[in-house]
């Protein structure tokens, strides 16, 4: 996973205010969904043998997968989805969490889904998909410093 372009802020803290900025110059959500369909196309190619059941994140409604790497120095993600807004919240999350250590990680909460609204705007079915993947990365995180 050397091409991951995370971390890009140097805290998740900063992370999390950075993606709040981003998502206050939209004005209505439509923006903003299609501004989480860009997001998405910026992951880094997951290449098609790691697409297995075993890499498989359930609970989702569309197919995601992630393959966790590292120690509890630095965990990083690669992760992919065959949905668009999906890969979005996938990009969301690992620049919050991915390139960071195990204890970062745990001593995050993912505010940033508050702060830009997105608990009000995803179907169910998303919200629950969004929350296995971060607690894919919360229990990877807990295993690392376990």
């Amino acid at each position: 996973m050397t091409d991951s372009p995370f971390p890009i802020e140097a805290s998740p803290e900063l992370a999390q205010h950075a993606i709040a900025e981003e998502f206050a110059f939209f004005s209505d959500w439509s923006e903003r969904y299609q501004y989480l369909i860009d997001l998405g196309r910026k992951l880094p190619a997951f290449p098609d043998d790691l697409k297995t059941e075993a890499n498989r994140l359930h609970g989702c409604q569309s197919m995601v997968w992630i393959v966790p790497a590292g120690d509890a120095d630095r965990l990083e993600f690669a992760a992919a989805s065959d949905s668009a807004i999906v890969s979005g919240l996938i990009y969301l999350a690992l620049r919050v969490y991915s390139g960071r250590s195990a204890r970062e990680i745990l001593d995050t909460d993912a505010s940033y889904i508050g702060d830009i609204g997105l608990a009000k705007h995803l179907s169910p079915t998303r919200s629950n998909g969004l929350a296995a993947l971060l607690a894919f990365i919360k229990a990877q995180a807990q295993r690392a410093v376990a």
